[in-house]
């Protein structure tokens, strides 16, 4: 099956001959084969042959490379902040290779083509605005939030499903004489869905990657009146996923920082301060989404007694070389506290205060008396835009709210 057939007309047409080695700057697109899939890839290649750089797109977003290497027809491409490369071998205008992590890697075949993307129209039912996917979700959640709208950059259709745990990030796709079939291929990795409108005024949602063909298949979206209608529970409130045994404990922490200096709530540092203890990992696209937002709140309000810890859960290969954290923290510019807190399978056993934890992102939000005032499972990212405004929205507002309480005047024992 060809999937993506009529997603995207490129004008492959380069010369039989591509380019050479100083001369391999422009757009290169193709297909990486995922789990039986094809997925659209494109990736922009700039600069000379000893000053490349290099971005994989999606829509008119862009994924840039950390470090681009070519050597003879021999090119990496490395994301360091997600700890995956492309390792490919140009040729006869012609790029062959494999894209991933050293444990999961993904053939990927492109072409060079020196002209500007276009797009092919889409001429499918239209479908626009929100939805929701019944689902029965490990998590607990009975919905997702289906987001679809026209691209402003082309005749693409854009799509983004919020999760409990996040969003999928940009979908873009387009009419395939069946259904709408929607992905991306980011320095995250792929994704690729298809819609497909039923008579009844149903969507059919399937994730096409899962390596179980029987997994997140054939869920049935419905417009929210619908899903009312027909007495389904909406979206879960990310506020209500994940509490705390004892909201009159103090909420404790204690890990090294990369430095191997250990970090714990009992340092003066945290004394009477407003802290949001983020528990993410650098593997984790919407830990990514989050961290610019964490950033600009500990920026605006540190000097008013605002910390933040990041709490960082990582596989055991990166906690020997954490470079992918290393790599996140520069890419966001963090000046946030972040520690080292374990391999991801340990979450519950490092943080056994809360109950229901099984969200990547999860922040809790201290008042200055140390205390869980709040806790937030997910994160909606930019690629949701109004789900993204109003979090900033509300994560601001109760940021402002605890750092106007007094600071006790006398420290509870900790």
């Amino acid at each position: 099956m060809k999937l993506f057939a009529s997603l995207f007309l490129v004008a492959l047409s380069a010369a039989a001959q591509g380019p050479k080695q100083s001369a391999i700057a422009g757009p290169w697109v193709g297909y990486a084969t995922v789990h039986g899939q094809t997925v659209p890839v494109r990736l922009e290649i700039g600069g000379r042959a000893n000053d490349l750089q290099a971005a994989l797109l999606n829509g008119p977003e862009r994924s840039p490379a950390s470090s681009v290497t070519l050597v003879g027809n021999h090119l990496l491409v490395r994301f360091n902040y997600f700890a995956r490369t492309l390792d490919a071998t140009i040729q006869d205008g012609r790029l062959t290779g494999t894209f991933g992590t050293i444990a999961t890697r993904y053939p990927v075949s492109l072409k060079f083509n020196g002209s500007a993307w276009t797009f092919a129209k889409a001429d499918g039912p239209a479908i626009p605005g929100d939805w929701e996917v019944e689902v029965k979700s490990s998590k607990g959640e009975s919905a997702w939030q289906l987001r679809i709208e026209p691209s402003a950059q082309s005749n693409e259709m854009k799509a983004v499903i919020q999760r409990i745990d996040g969003d999928t990030g940009s979908l873009y796709g387009n009419w395939d004489g069946h259904g709408y079939v929607i992905g991306h291929f980011t320095a995250a990795g792929p994704a690729l869905y298809s819609v497909i409108p039923q008579t009844d005024g149903t969507l059919l949602v399937s994730n096409m990657l899962r390596a179980d063909v029987n997994e997140q298949q054939n869920l049935v979206a419905r417009r929210p009146a619908q899903a009312r209608a027909a007495s389904l529970p909406g979206m879960t409130d990310p506020t209500q996923q994940t509490t705390v045994k004892d909201p009159s404990a103090r909420f404790a922490f204690s890990f090294p920082d990369l430095s191997g200096k250990v970090v714990s709530n009992t340092d003066p540092q945290f004394d009477g301060k407003v802290v949001i203890v983020a528990i993410g990992g650098s593997w984790c696209p919407n830990c990514h989404d989050e961290a610019p937002m964490l950033e600009s709140l500990y920026k605006q309000f540190h000097s008013q007694g605002l910390e933040v810890v990041n709490l960082s859960f990582e596989e055991a290969d990166q906690l020997k070389d954490p470079t992918r954290l290393r790599a996140f923290i520069e890419k966001y510019g963090l000046t946030y506290t972040v520690l080292v807190a374990g391999e991801t399978e340990q979450l519950n056993e490092k943080i056994p205060q809360g109950v229901n934890l099984n969200c990547w992102p999860t922040s809790f939000f201290l008042g200055r008396d140390g205390r869980v005032r709040e806790v937030h499972a997910g994160f909606a990212g930019p690629a949701n835009p109004p789900a993204h405004e109003a979090l900033m929205k509300e994560t601001t507002e109760l940021v402002q709210k605890l750092i106007a309480e007094p600071v006790p005047t006398q420290t509870a024992s900790r």
